[in-house]
């Protein structure tokens, strides 16, 4: 099998393994290495927020029960009710800032769904950029929405033109993810970001050890490639027949003396042993791939994509 073929294969397999084929893009690293991206879904990016704002709400709820309070025994004074949206506005900006810079591009919506925002150069993702993202949201949506709120409708059957400007503003920034390539919302443009999602390849239960026994270094690891994993995958798959057990039995000497396994694996340790080395070797080999580094098989050394 050729290296081309070998690589054919391997797109195939991790389309399989991943379902439909996703909107991708390639982005280059400042060093130079072109690294392939999957482009977060619409339908995705909905749900991450409109987790994140259930989230903030019941934060925002929890600060706001003792400062509506507090202005209740104020009499609703003024300055309590300015410092009241001034604490809205920190906590809903904070909430996004906060967990994007501490969790890398991700916050709780995020990380569920299983999106990450990354820096559209390749680069390190700044804060500068994740607070120019977020604060810009202010300017997308919630206080155009929030004006929109208050302010009713028009009198007398008249044409309310500020709140129709408002909706058109609204509108136009709600549209601008789906009229770019990159489904980019405005902070995104501005901050020079864009949100992807991270692989999502879901190992069977019936080939992933839930819990580790055996650790696997790194360079043990770098020992094999797609093609290999495909190979041992099946084999797992198969029913555990006299013949099968022969095989993997064999399968799992082959791989301890490839990779300098020292301690000699019992029988009946054979199939976890090698459930977690598949798991192992597959988690790494989607962690070099994001950084565009593909092994198509143990005899390929490890090439940028692209």
């Amino acid at each position: 099998m050729t290296a081309v073929q070998t690589t054919a294969t391997s797109e195939r397999t991790a389309q399989f393994l991943e379902g439909v084929r996703r909107e991708r893009r390639q982005i280059i690293t400042p060093e130079g290495v072109p690294v392939t991206v999957d482009l977060a879904d619409y339908g995705e990016r909905l749900i991450a927020f409109m987790l994140d704002l259930v989230i903030w709400f019941i934060l925002t709820l929890a600060i706001y029960i003792p400062i509506i309070a507090a202005i209740a025994r104020s009499g609703g004074s003024l300055i309590a009710i300015s410092i009241a949206l001034f604490i809205g506005f920190v906590v809903r900006n904070m909430y996004f800032v906060y967990f994007e810079l501490a969790w890398r591009g991700s916050t709780p919506g995020k990380r569920l769904v299983g999106l990450r925002v990354i820096d559209r150069a390749g680069g390190p993702l700044l804060p500068s950029a994740i607070v120019a993202r977020n604060l810009t949201r202010e300017v997308e949506a919630f206080i155009p929405l929030g004006v929109l709120l208050t302010w009713g409708g028009a009198s007398r059957g008249a044409v309310d033109w500020e709140s129709l400007a408002i909706a058109l503003w609204l509108l136009f920034f709600a549209a601008l993810a789906f009229i770019n390539r990159d489904r980019m919302r405005g902070g995104d443009l501005i901050a020079g970001t864009m949100v992807i999602s991270l692989p999502k390849r879901v190992l069977s239960s019936d080939i992933v050890e839930k819990t580790a026994q055996f650790g696997f270094t790194e360079q043990q690891l770098r020992a094999y490639g797609a093609f290999e994993l495909q190979v041992l995958e099946e084999l797992l798959r198969h029913p555990a027949t006299p013949e099968t057990m022969r095989v993997l039995n064999e399968v799992c000497d082959k791989i301890c003396r490839k990779i300098g396994w020292a301690t000699p694996v019992p029988p009946a340790e054979v199939v976890p042993f090698l459930r977690e080395f598949y798991t192992a070797e597959r988690g790494f080999l989607e962690r070099e791939q994001l950084y565009g580094k593909v092994r198509a098989d143990k005899f390929s050394p490890p090439t940028k994509a692209g």
